[in-house]
């Protein structure tokens, strides 16, 4: 759509001089790109959304001036947030029925919750692509609907890693479903009417 006539670049730049370091073609067509570095190693995910088309999720490593590059065998999982010991990811499917969370790097499901799991009606209610790891053993998921007069709601749920189990719905104080930004460490980044960040804690 772009006009570019080549695939997707992913690119390593020398952060002092802006040098290209290395740099990989993807067989993708992205409208935007999310980038996730591994807390433990020198890995990257990227997750490559375009569109109605789907989303393709990377897997990369800077090896001299090659990049080792993986790719996860979907085209219908989007990539949500890492967890902060590096041992899994969570994704929301790219139609929005389920969140699943996956052993990294191998990326196998652990456990997938589909709407009724929290209680909704998965015909008139949806995941949202927001949430993440609150803390190791907690995601944060996003639910999103209308009431019966049209009007958008959504809400947050806590979601225990280790057994897959709902916990309670979580107030994250945030003005729109994407207005959260799990840290891992128990706190979360909203912001407030000027734009600027307020960090919560949970307690």
């Amino acid at each position: 759509m772009a006009g570019r006539n080549r695939p997707d670049q992913w690119v390593a730049l020398d952060a002092e001089a802006g040098t290209v370091i290395a740099q990989a073609d993807l067989q993708t067509v992205g409208h935007g790109g999310q980038q996730l570095r591994h807390p433990a190693s020198d890995q990257v995910l990227l997750d490559v959304g375009e569109g109605q088309d789907g989303s393709v999720i990377y897997r990369a490593s800077l090896t001299g001036d090659r990049i080792d590059l993986f790719c996860y065998p979907w085209s219908d999982r989007c990539l949500i947030d890492l967890s902060p010991d590096g041992h899994h990811f969570m994704t929301v499917h790219h139609e929005q029925a389920d969140i699943a969370i996956h052993t990294y790097p191998d990326g196998e499901v652990t456990f997938a919750l589909s709407v009724d799991a929290f209680g909704h009606d998965p015909d008139e209610i949806y995941v949202e692509w927001s949430g993440g790891y609150l803390s190791p053993d907690t995601v944060v998921v996003t639910l999103v609907g209308e009431t019966e007069d049209e009007q958008e709601w959504f809400r947050h749920y806590r979601v225990d890693v280790r057994s897959g189990q709902v916990r309670t719905e979580f107030d994250a104080h945030s003005a729109n479903p994407y207005d959260i930004q799990p840290l891992g460490d128990g706190t979360w980044l909203t912001t407030d009417p000027s734009g600027h960040p307020n960090r919560w804690t949970d307690s």
